[in-house]
């Protein structure tokens, strides 16, 4: 059985020695080192070559900028232990989208003591990612690129474009979403996994570099192209046809303990309204949600893109929909835009 080497990167030395606890009690783990600083872990990275690193979103010397240079120089299965504050969301989103796996809420691992349905979903997580790819991103064409891309001619065949992602989603999607210029003729949904607090400040993220308006999804939004919108954390994601015709977004509660927002929920919803007008992509992540939800898309005649093996930081959620004969069509990260402007 394989046992993972994991480097504890946390300027609190209480936070150091709670975490190495909390992994040795896992007989898949043990512990390579610890590092204070940025600095610290860049140079104990390259010496230990661990299999995974916990890191602290927040840590003198580098913090953020050091993940960067981790991984351009020496890259590794990266889990961001994150705050929910403002700062903490910003930074942890920042951290994904320079390529960690994953993250995970500190406060959760912090209470005294810590309930054993939270610890068992960390070591879960930190285990999932010392088994991720850590692929190298062929980098995404820029704005002004994209601005060159040909669609091809004719009538859209989609109304709706729903892209559900999970681990490695966000630097995932800052391949594709940047690429939608404002001419593109569908509406185009988001579903990301993440916990309360974290969909806006991402919604935001991507507002700033995306040709089209983004923004986190609010309880009447009417669906149109020229705006993507991205499901808010907590609550699910339904779609509704209003009496004039036009598709409205309903935001609900929901106290089970499925994935909130859902990717099966949603896309589930949209098909029984655009059926064969109805594209979903699915991208990295664990797990299987969105198996179901695809199976309805294909009962009503939709279509469905999911990305490939070699690209995927977690080949689960593709792979579940690939393996269900549900898929259209599976191909790498960097040809994923021009796969759905080819439905358009």
């Amino acid at each position: 059985m394989s046992r993972y080497g994991v480097l504890i990167v946390d300027d609190s030395a209480f936070m150091r020695r709670a975490i190495s606890l909390l992994l040795e009690k896992d007989p898949d783990f043990f512990i390579v080192g610890t590092a204070r600083t940025g600095l610290e872990a860049i140079e104990k990275i390259k010496r230990f070559k661990p299999d995974v690193v916990t890191m602290d979103v927040e840590m003198p010397e580098m913090d953020g900028i050091a993940l960067e240079q981790i991984m351009k120089s020496h890259p590794v299965a990266v889990v961001m232990l994150s705050t929910q504050t403002g700062l903490g969301a910003e930074a942890t989103l920042q951290a994904l989208q320079f390529g960690a796996v994953d993250f995970f809420p500190k406060s959760s691992l912090m209470k005294d003591p810590a309930e054993p349905e939270i610890i068992d979903e960390f070591l879960m997580r930190v285990k999932d990612a010392a088994r991720a790819k850590i692929a190298e991103r062929n980098s995404a064409a820029s704005v002004k690129e994209a601005a060159k891309e040909e669609k091809k001619k004719g009538p859209a065949s989609a109304d709706l474009l729903i892209i559900g992602c999970s681990t490695g989603g966000p630097s995932a999607m800052q391949s594709i979403l940047p690429r939608f210029t404002p001419d593109f003729p569908a509406g185009i949904v988001v579903v990301q996994h993440m916990p309360p607090g974290f969909t806006k400040p991402l919604a935001d993220r991507f507002d700033a570099i995306c040709p089209l308006k983004v923004k986190e999804a609010e309880n009447g939004d009417v669906v149109m192209p020229g705006i993507i919108y991205v499901a808010p954390a907590g609550y699910q994601t339904f779609f509704q046809k209003r009496k004039d015709g036009k598709t409205i977004l309903k935001i609900v509660q929901d106290e089970s303990k499925s994935y909130k927002p859902s990717i099966d929920v949603a896309i589930h919803s949209a098909s029984l309204i655009y059926r064969d007008r109805l594209l979903v992509v699915i991208l990295t992540g664990m797990g299987t949600d969105g198996v179901m939800g695809c199976s309805e898309v294909k009962r009503q005649q939709g279509h469905v893109i999911v990305e490939a093996e070699e690209s995927c930081i977690v080949y689960g959620m593709p792979k579940a929909v690939y393996e269900a004969g549900h898929a259209d069509r599976q191909v790498s990260l960097p040809d994923i835009y021009q796969e759905i402007l080819s439905f358009m």
